[in-house]
């Protein structure tokens, strides 16, 4: 993406300014709240496919994210192919299944019980589309020299949770589904070894019979998770 040539400060009067009201802030993050509270993380999807571009947009969406040093440190792999999700799926599984066999430890188990997970993963081949994130470790210059990526986790972080709220704002649910270790999706999707994978999210529809766990509903009140110095 960069040229060594073309890395010079070049400032840009601001493209896009708000200019809201404060009555009119109120309603807009109002809104937002309340369209966010309604995004659910599901475990049951149908087969109703999804299209492409959709998902195109939404990953758009994501590579708007800021980042260190504006490196965009991340690389989404989108897969729609029933081979390919199930080899995805098998292989998940198998980490999984290390993992509730005493992998994660008995404290780690006991928390995930109110989720009510396990080791079977189908949703990693009922969803019509797999999102695997990748964080990219350094990039290269025009020339094939490397460049270090700054504040990696971080930048990466911020773009997952632009791809959600994307994903859900298109009317669509998801899964973040993170198993240890995922290694095995740089061999799976030819991903150098320059990437590491951090989350594979199922997208689609959720079934006629999706349910969430009840403690799923339970949000940490303002105060508990906010202080304000005014």
């Amino acid at each position: 993406m960069f040229a060594k040539s073309a890395l010079a400060y070049d400032p840009l009067p601001l493209p896009d300014r708000a200019n809201y009201s404060a009555a009119e802030m109120q309603s807009k993050s109002d809104d937002f709240l309340a369209h966010m509270q309604r995004r659910h993380t599901v475990r049951d999807f149908t087969f109703q496919p999804v299209s492409r571009m959709v998902i195109e947009t939404c990953i758009k969406t994501a590579g708007s994210a800021p980042s260190g040093a504006n490196h965009q440190p991340w690389h989404f792999v989108a897969i729609a192919n029933p081979g390919l999700k199930q080899q995805i799926r098998t292989e998940a599984e198998e980490e999984e299944k290390r993992f509730y066999a005493g992998g994660a430890g008995d404290e780690w188990i006991k928390a995930l019980e109110p989720i009510g997970t396990d080791a079977d993963k189908p949703h990693l081949t009922t969803a019509p589309w797999l999102i695997v994130v990748f964080a990219q470790r350094w990039g290269e210059f025009d020339d094939g020299s490397r460049y270090k990526n700054y504040y990696v986790p971080e930048s990466v972080n911020i773009a997952t949770g632009f791809l959600l709220a994307a994903l859900h704002t298109a009317g669509l649910c998801t899964l973040t589904h993170t198993p240890n270790p995922m290694k095995f999706l740089n061999a799976a999707l030819g991903r150098p070894a320059s990437e590491k994978p951090t989350m594979i999210i199922a997208v689609g529809h959720p079934s006629p019979e999706a349910t969430v766990p009840g403690v799923a509903k339970l949000k940490k009140p303002l105060e508990e998770i906010a202080t304000v110095f005014e």
